[in-house]
């Protein structure tokens, strides 16, 4: 189902449309007017160009002729091939197209109520979480010829793609702007899906069959559950766009890939041959290698064995090949996976989270003296400019420095600091207001965790996760001498697993995308079980900008966005002791849990930190678990110890295997521990030991 419809630019096409028939006139858009202006922003319009209503270049002119199809479709003179390619892509599936022509039947001509029809049109495209509905006339630019000038049907009588162009024109500023584009960002204006983009290494592609086989059948996973999947070659250095390969193939032209086919030949060794089916936006086929029209393997066929295999050529433009040919050719590939398709979900499908997130200026950096510096803070690297990580060797207290010149010390104050840090540069330091959001890539680690942070958790057991990141477009700025995209990206750190306020520090990357300039920039891999923080970023800091986290599992997983630097207290600890210790523990592992000749217990451990209780998943018949658990605590009573229990999971109930305990210091930094656990039991017949790095200190905000 459609979630909620905006109208563009606030015009309803119900409104216009009853003001029109009750007026008896055809609408006439003043925002996207007939004129020059609609049209280029660089280049003058071509002689003899005028705009002419449907109704005045044919006659009975219709929305459809016999249904839809990917041959309605030819390029015109704009460079936009990439957009013509991702909607033959969604022409071959209904559900996709009725969703970006939607009430294609009322909106037909009908030439026996003439009365009904107002020159009025809507498509809807989906931008940045939302369905957008805009309206246009049926005005169309006309070449001198009396031909539409850009994208147009091969049935004269059907304008169906021209005025879908002309309404994504309109969303993007004017038709000029959809020069040169990627498909990645059409297909996901036009089916609100995630397009993931893959380089394809030809040369090992060419010389192992097994990567050869595994891609394919990738392909053909996904294109069965209704994938759309476009490809191009991408011109090397000297190499021309749009220039022809010996081979009949395009260089930097969108191609779309409708079919993915495995079949059996019938020789002396029943050959097994992989097979995909192409589409040229531009209605003809050159195709000259294997397969091609007139070729002899098609020879060898009757008409009758290519039906039962399935190889057959629906329209005009489409062809055959190897997918060896395949791979000795293309160089990018982009799957364009569909995310919204039914009420009942398999588990094969994605589950969707969402966020909406801003890259946020400073509002407030200024510079201080180098005698008020926090000595708790990141010190200053001598000889360098930039900022980089690396600690005072003094960490719990501070020192201040009076007029009299006399060093005081003082207490760290996170209820002061909570908003803001510090860090040393040329004999002083900045101080940076924490509300900033805009930290800009890893690379610059002193402002890199100010940027917007999420965190979802995976519960049981390991999952495939899908992660995209999607910038606010800005096409439609082209005009106006900008409209170029910001390089974004992401990182995916695993957390303690009862954090729940912003990442302090990084522990583990767990994830990280490329940085590209692009509309969208996804990640999939396989995550183990635990928390997660992602951590949204431009490129640089300082960069401003809106922006959608999307998170895709075949389970339920939430996301949520980190906004607090320190976790809220509950109403009841509100009476108590604010804390002024933060520790971390990581419980790496045990060993010697295993009595001799026994089977190894099912183990579990369970950290304890004053009222807070962590426990990890149960490890089977395992003498050694390798627990690699990370916990933080906020202490109110920095002397109390902290526990670690280890037990056996029973049928009934769980028994108590030992016990360490650990005494932690306000300043320790990185120390491991190694402890035998102390037994309930005098008599058992084991030696257990746990293995534990512990980090701790007064500043609640450095960990």
């Amino acid at each position: 189902m459609l979630k909620q419809v905006h109208d563009f630019q606030g015009q309803s096409f119900r409104k216009l449309r009853r003001a029109c028939l009750r007026r008896g006139v055809l609408f006439k858009d003043p925002l996207f007017p007939a004129s020059d202006q609609s049209l280029f922003y660089k280049r003058a319009s071509p002689p003899g160009l005028t705009w002419k209503r449907p109704q005045e270049i044919c006659k009975d002119p219709r929305l459809f002729v016999d249904g839809i199809s990917t041959r309605d479709l030819h390029q015109g003179s704009l460079g936009n091939c990439w957009m013509v390619a991702a909607i033959s892509c969604l022409a071959s599936e209904p559900s996709l197209w009725k969703k970006v022509i939607p009430d294609h039947v009322d909106q037909e001509w009908n030439p026996k109520r003439s009365e009904l029809y107002a020159g009025i049109f809507h498509f809807r495209f989906w931008r940045l979480g939302h369905w957008v509905d805009v309206v246009v006339d049926d005005r169309l630019p006309v070449s001198k010829d009396g031909v539409l000038l850009f994208c147009r049907s091969a049935t004269p009588r059907e304008f169906w793609s021209a005025l879908l162009e002309k309404a994504y024109a309109k969303l993007n500023g004017c038709y000029e702007a959809l020069e040169g584009g990627n498909t990645a960002e059409a297909l996901i204006d036009f089916t609100g899906g995630v397009s993931e983009p893959l380089s394809l290494d030809r040369e090992s592609l060419n010389l192992h069959s097994n990567q050869r086989k595994e891609l394919f059948h990738s392909l053909a996973k996904v294109h069965e559950r209704k994938a759309l999947i476009t490809c191009s070659i991408r011109p090397a250095d000297g190499e021309t766009v749009e220039s022809v390969l010996d081979c009949g193939l395009v260089r930097g032209h969108a191609y779309g890939m409708t079919a993915v086919r495995k079949i059996w030949l019938k020789t002396c060794d029943m050959s097994r041959v992989f097979m995909v089916r192409m589409r040229n936006p531009w209605g003809t086929s050159d195709w000259k290698g294997a397969w091609s029209q007139g070729s002899e393997q098609w020879q060898r066929l009757t008409r009758a064995e290519r039906d039962k295999m399935g190889l057959i050529v629906r329209d005009v433009g489409e062809f055959w090949m190897e997918f060896h040919d395949f791979c000795q050719y293309f160089t990018d590939l982009v799957v364009c996976q569909l995310v919204d398709r039914a009420l009942l979900w398999p588990r094969s499908h994605w589950r969707e989270a969402h966020c909406y997130g801003e890259w946020t200026p400073d509002h407030a950096i200024t510079e201080a003296p180098l005698s008020t510096i926090n000595r708790g803070d990141v010190a200053l690297i001598p000889g360098k400019n930039d900022l980089k990580y690396g600690r005072t060797k003094q960490e719990g207290n501070q020192e201040e420095v009076g007029e009299n010149g006399n060093r005081k010390k003082r207490k760290c104050d996170p209820d002061k600091n909570r908003n803001n840090i510090r860090r040393e540069k040329d004999g002083g330091f900045l101080e940076v207001n924490r509300s900033r959001r805009c930290g800009g890539c890893i690379n610059h680690r002193d402002t890199f965790l100010l940027n917007p942070q999420f965190m979802f958790e995976i519960r049981d057991k390991e999952e495939e996760v899908l992660i995209c990141l999607q910038q606010e477009d800005r096409r439609m700025w082209r005009k106006c001498g900008g409209g170029e995209n910001l390089p974004i990206g992401f990182e995916v750190l695993k957390v303690e697993v009862n954090r729940c306020s912003r990442v302090q520090c990084v522990l583990e990357q767990a994830a990280s995308s490329i940085y590209m300039d692009s509309r969208s920039v996804t990640w999939r891999g396989t995550l183990t079980p635990g928390r997660f923080v992602v951590l949204p970023t431009t490129f640089l800091p300082g960069t401003t900008g809106h922006f959608l986290l999307r998170l895709f599992t075949h389970s339920h997983v939430k996301l949520w966005e980190l906004r607090e630097e320190l976790p809220a207290p509950s109403l009841l600890q509100c009476l108590l002791p604010q804390p002024s210790v933060v520790t971390t523990v990581h419980l790496r592992r045990a060993s010697g849990l295993s009595p001799p000749k026994q089977t190894a217990p099912h183990v579990y451990a369970v950290v304890r930190c004053e009222s807070d209780t962590v426990r990890t998943p149960v490890f089977k018949e395992e003498g050694n678990p390798e627990f690699n658990l990370r916990a933080i605590f906020y202490r109110r009573y920095p002397d109390a110890y902290i526990s670690v229990e280890l037990w056996s999971k029973g049928l009934l109930w769980d028994s108590l295997l030992g016990e360490a305990r650990l005494h932690t210091c306000e300043s320790d930094r990185n120390r491991n521990h190694v402890i035998d656990l102390q037994h309930r039991h005098p008599r058992s017949r084991f030696i257990g030991r746990i293995y534990v790095e512990t980090c701790s200190s007064v500043c609640l905000t450095d960990l």
